[in-house]
């Protein structure tokens, strides 16, 4: 399934901008970025709960927040963009 995450980590210390280069290195792990802190992944159910645990074990949940949105496998009819895209499709072939 397409699962859209987005964060907002408070930055203005140095352990907050930790926090935020950890949540943006979680997300890359599994999928690719289409804004600053915005995310689409292709998970199973399992994947999606391992890493819902580990972003929530990274942010500050007093000034941090997590947001997910479950797009669900058809989501081809549900994402709309106009403008540049950010790299591949996440669900596109990558040879390497």
């Amino acid at each position: 399934m397409l699962v859209l995450i987005t964060y907002d980590v408070n930055t203005e210390t140095s352990a907050g901008k930790a926090r935020l280069r950890k949540v943006a290195k979680q997300c890359v792990n599994y999928g690719r970025r289409v804004q600053n802190s915005v995310f689409e992944c292709i998970l199973d159910h399992a994947q999606c709960i391992l890493l819902k645990a580990l972003l929530s074990d990274i942010i500050d949940e007093n000034v941090d927040s997590l947001r997910f949105y479950y797009l669900g496998n058809s989501y081809k009819t549900k994402v709309e963009s106009i403008g540049v895209e950010r790299g591949t499709a996440v669900d596109d072939v990558l040879i390497m």
